[in-house]
């Protein structure tokens, strides 16, 4: 099994629509992605180590996949939709790291 993961730097901009990435781009993704997207779970950023210190991130999300190949072949021909919606919610560059899931 894949998990997809975008962070979302709490310094990398000025916006995050929660409520728009909650009820409009993740369940797009999940539409889009059909069988490929087993699941996936969205983080809202609440603080960081230190206590009382703002969180690294405002928001994450993890889409799990049962294979690297079924992933990029569900999300290749929506790509471009996918990413023409993040202007929607955000104008943070995002961080994207594609993991296997070996323990758990």
């Amino acid at each position: 099994m894949i998990k997809m993961s975008v962070y979302y730097p709490a310094d990398g901009g000025s916006k995050f629509d929660h409520d728009y990435y909650r009820t409009h781009h993740m369940p797009l993704i999940q539409e889009r992605l059909g069988d490929a997207c087993l699941r996936y779970e969205i983080d809202k950023g609440l603080a960081g180590r230190e206590p009382g210190s703002a969180p690294e991130f405002v928001a994450a999300c993890h889409i799990y996949s049962p294979t690297l190949g079924a992933f990029q072949e569900a999300y290749g021909p929506h790509r471009a939709e996918i990413v023409a919606d993040v202007a929607n919610y955000t104008d943070i560059a995002p961080i994207v790291q594609i993991s296997e899931i070996v323990g758990g």
